[in-house]
This record gives structure tokens, sequence and C-alpha cells, in this order.
């Protein structure tokens, strides 16, 4: 918590009290409680509020966070009758005061969210609640099965779990969630992709202020993680010999690695700016004075996606896992993939079987892959609507897990399968 946004701010409610403004505003009403650790998991939850909000018009919805950039999220994207507060730290009397004061009808966990005096305290009370869009990397898999003595009995007390997969839907029941609770609705990221209506941040003419030419390749490495920028930086460098227009976006996956990236792009002599350092007074810079813009900010990456011409899939490369393609498919980009991508391998599946992104083994290789497509814009164009059709396909999660919270609401019983 000290790196991912500090523990400073809301340290009272971190410690379950709440201002008097928040307990008025939540007094003699239904709450439905929804968590939602950091920026990725409120982007879902935001969705996830816009469906089911409607439905329940007499209900007060509450959303907490873990982050402050998660905070910052909620406020930008939430309006102020849903109440927004920081996650109780998993303590039993900061949780137990929480529970007083809320008085949850119903909570939502987003994703694997499992501290056991908080879910303790759930079943306790007889509360229902939701794990929802939930994916079991196999490095948690490996945690829980390890003390499953501990967590089998608050796997075995959710009143429904949304699966991302058949995969995590299998893992889920063995950490000892019962089979007829737990639903595979697919990923929640499939929905909501597209462009944004709202424009909070008007890419082109920043770019224009930065020099970069209109009409200028833009190669955005999306959630990268460390060693990923350097190498980025550098066949860009290189790219630049056959295209010399071509601009990087860089946008790492933490944003407080901000300045370490930085201190990297200078020691490799790349000319950049920080986003942060980008303002309404700002002189306007020579064309062809930069060669990336690294972004230090949070919630922005969507839009930095619309304009690109190329992505790049952070934390695939040089790192396990990968990162989540769906975002840049739902626009219909290009996307290119290192060889590590177990976090997202069903998804990337879907991808590769339709032949809707570039999946490379090394360095080497996603040069050659981002040479090819900044060549070919016939085969751009094609990658990236077959992208899109992929995340069409396999829309209706965020529908699926709203029914599914209602149903176990309404009849305060375990979901069974419908």
């Amino acid at each position: 918590m000290r790196r991912r946004g500090g523990w400073r701010k809301g340290f009272g409610e971190r410690l379950g009290r709440y201002s008097t403004k928040f307990k008025q505003a939540i007094s003699n009403r239904d709450v439905i409680w929804l968590h939602a650790v950091s920026v990725g998991e409120v982007n879902l939850c935001v969705q996830i509020i816009k469906a089911l909000q409607p439905r329940l018009p007499n209900i007060k919805l509450v959303v907490s966070t873990t982050t402050t950039t998660g905070m910052s999220e909620l406020h930008k994207k939430l309006p102020a009758e849903v109440g927004k507060i920081y996650y109780p730290m998993d303590r039993r009397g900061y949780v137990r005061r929480a529970f007083a004061t809320i008085r949850p009808k119903a909570v939502v966990l987003v994703e694997a969210e499992i501290w056991p005096n908080f879910l303790w305290g759930l079943q306790a009370r007889d509360i229902p609640h939701f794990l929802v869009n939930t994916r079991i990397s196999g490095k948690s898999y490996d945690g829980y099965r390890r003390f499953r003595f501990l967590f089998r009995r608050f796997f075995a007390g959710f009143t429904g779990v949304g699966a991302q997969s058949e995969h995590d839907a299998k893992r889920l029941v063995e950490l000892g969630c019962d089979s007829e609770m737990v639903h595979v609705f697919g990923s929640c990221k499939f929905d909501g992709t597209g462009i944004s209506r709202d424009r909070l941040l008007d890419v082109s003419s920043l770019l224009r202020s930065l020099g970069v030419p209109k009409g200028a390749p833009l190669l955005v490495g999306g959630s990268t993680h460390d060693g990923e920028e350097a190498i980025l930086a550098g066949l860009a460098k290189r790219l630049r010999e056959k295209h010399p227009d071509l601009f990087l976006v860089l946008v790492p996956r933490h944003a407080e690695r901000g300045r370490e990236v930085g201190d990297a792009l200078a020691k490799l002599g790349v000319r950049f700016i920080y986003r942060s350092e980008i303002g309404s007074n700002m002189p306007p810079k020579e064309q062809g004075s930069l060669d990336c813009l690294l972004v230090n900010t949070t919630g922005e990456l969507k839009f930095f996606y619309e304009e690109a011409a190329v992505v790049f899939i952070g934390k695939s490369l040089t790192a396990q896992g990968g990162q989540n393609p769906i975002e840049p498919a739902g626009l219909a980009k290009p996307i290119v993939l290192g060889p590590h991508m177990g976090n997202f391998a069903e998804i990337t599946a879907k991808f590769l079987a339709n032949d809707a992104a570039i999946q490379v083994d090394d360095e080497a290789a996603l040069e050659s892959a981002i040479d090819d497509l900044l060549s070919d814009e016939a085969k751009r164009d094609a990658l990236g609507q077959a992208a899109r059709k992929v995340v069409q396909s396999n829309e209706g999660a965020v529908e699926r897990t709203v029914v599914m919270i209602i149903s176990g609401i309404n009849t305060g019983e375990m979901v069974q399968k419908y």
C-alpha cells in the first residue's frame, strides 16, 4: 500500500471511522457496498454500477478502494450520490466498526479480494456477498491452496461467483466454492470498450503541442513493466530510420515508476517529456524535438490507445503474466504481444485463434512485427478489425453479473445456476 498509492490519505476510513457527512448520506438507506482495489478494478466497478443503479433506484451505492489512484478515478467517473470510501484494513476491530456504520444489505468484491476478517464479518452477519469478474492466477491459486485450511470456508461462503473462464471456475471450486454457485460469465472487460464519449483528454491536441506532426504514427506501450520501456525506446529509435515521424508513448502499469523509467530513458539518450509536465501554460515544442511521451499519470491510457497506430501489451516481454489486451482490441487497434501472457491465457487464445493479434518471442521479433505493421496500413486495419470482432462476440458479462447480484439480493439465498 505504501508504494501503490499511499496510506495516509483516508487513514481514518481505513480504521473504519467515517465522516459525519458520509454517515448522514447512508442513514436509513439500504446500502450495497462494492469494493475495487485500484484503478483497473474501479473501471470495471463503474460499468457494474451503471448497469445496477437504474434497476435498484432506492439503494444507496457505496464503493471502496485501497489506493489513492483508485480514489481519484472514483471521483472522476462516479457522481456525488455514490458514496466513496477507503477499504478498511483487515483487522477485526476496524472491520467490525465499518460494518456497524455502513450496515450493507449486500457486498460485491471485484476480482479476487479475499481478506479473512472482512469475509468472516460478512458470514457472521449473514450478508449476501459476491465475487465478480474473478480471475485466479497461478500464483494466487498456489497461495490459497497452501493455506486452504484458512481460506476454504471463505470461498464456500459466497452467495454467487462470476468467473472469467472455465479454468478460473475450476480453480474456484477446488479452493472451496460450491460448484452450483460459480458461473462462467467471461470477462467484464469485454464490455464498455470503444471510443470514449467523455473526452477527458484531447490526445491529438496534446501531441501537436509536443511537436508531433499530424498523421505521425503512434506506438503505444500500454501497462509496461520494468525493462520493457528501454526495449521499446531502443527499437523505436532504430525504426525511425525507416519511419521518421514515429512517436513513442510509454504508459507504465504503475505510475509511481515514472521517475525510475525517466532515468532509464535519459541514460539511453531518449528525448522525452513527462505527462505531468504538460500544462496549458507550456509553450509548444518544435517539431521533431521529442521522441517520447512518458505518461506518469493514471486513468489516461485509453485515450492514447484511441490514437495509436500500433499497441504493445506490457508485462508480456520481460515479465510473466501479461496485461489485458481487451481495451485496445475494442478500439480496433493492431496489438502485439510478448510470449508471457499466462495471466490472460484464455483471452489471448481467443485473439490468436481469430488472427486478431500478433505474438512474438523476443525483442527482435517485436521490432520486426511493429515495422511490418507500420509499413502496411491495410494489415493494421485488418488486424484491428479482427480484434474488435473478438471483443464484440464476447460481450455481455456485465449484464450477467448484475442479474446474479440482483437475484441474490432479492432472494437472500445462494444463487443457483440459471
